[in-house]
């Protein structure tokens, strides 16, 4: 199979969480495309092992399995799994997450999907990254890599709940690395702008445009263009950078 990134990451294990469709499914044939043996993971269970069915066909090693960010116990049988299943592990991609308060202002905000926001978004991702360490650890070449949001970089209104988490995970991904680093794991962040996917079709017309013209580079943002990104974080070209978030956005917002 023909890719610009072909062997890039040859013999690499990775996990990929939200994996069934959107970024997840681009993320996870892109690395399979570069080389690596995929574990992809998502709630939607039966479109999870659709996706790794038809990855499968187009020559990929990728294998689907169950997970729900909201369950510590779904957390770690997941990890389980996928290490079994990779005999071992290289690379995390934290990608799953859910919005649920998108159009509400902060007053029309309910405690509830406050709460289930943060579950998935913030403790989901920190548990996920924490059962995959002893795997991480021995691999010694570990890297993370959490897909956060440019939402908490200009201050997106009426999601508030969903801004948080993001840029929660930015604040998380610093630290982690910090804490990591002795560990040679690298952890960084991957903030994408508003991309066309499934998870997408709800935003109104009026924000897609405001993105697409306002980027320096004026079209529509699509999985693709957020693939790179990931396969070099989990690349031995990025092993001396931990800590950093990137934002893939076209110009959207340059921090």
């Amino acid at each position: 199979m023909m890719s610009p990134f072909n062997s890039m990451l040859e013999g690499r294990r990775v996990l990929v969480t939200g994996g069934a469709r959107g970024l997840g499914y681009a993320f996870a044939q892109a690395i399979g495309q570069a080389g690596a043996r995929v574990v992809i993971a998502d709630i939607l269970e039966e479109r999870v092992l659709q996706a790794a069915c038809e990855l499968r066909e187009q020559g990929l090693q990728v294998t689907g399995v169950t997970l729900d960010l909201g369950s510590p116990e779904s957390i770690n049988a997941c990890v389980a799994e996928a290490v079994a299943a990779l005999g071992g592990l290289d690379g995390l991609v934290n990608n799953a997450s859910i919005t649920n308060s998108g159009g509400k202002t902060c007053e029309q905000l309910d405690i509830d999907t406050w709460d289930q926001v943060m579950q998935v978004n913030v403790r989901g991702t920190w548990l996920m990254t924490r059962a995959c360490l002893p795997a991480l650890r021995v691999s010694g070449k570990g890297a993370v890599i959490n897909l956060a949001s440019d939402t908490p970089l200009w201050g997106a209104p009426n999601l508030l709940a969903y801004v948080a988490s993001k840029g929660a995970i930015i604040a998380m991904t610093r630290s982690l690395a910090r804490e990591l680093g002795t560990d040679n794991i690298t952890v960084n962040a991957i903030a994408p702008g508003l991309v066309l996917v499934e998870a997408t079709a709800y935003v109104p017309e009026a924000r897609h445009r405001l993105y697409t013209e306002q980027r320096a580079i004026q079209r529509p943002q699509l999985p693709e263009d957020v693939s790179g990104a990931v396969l070099f974080a989990l690349s031995d070209l990025s092993r001396f950078i931990t800590g950093q978030t990137l934002p893939v956005n076209g110009g959207f917002v340059m921090p």
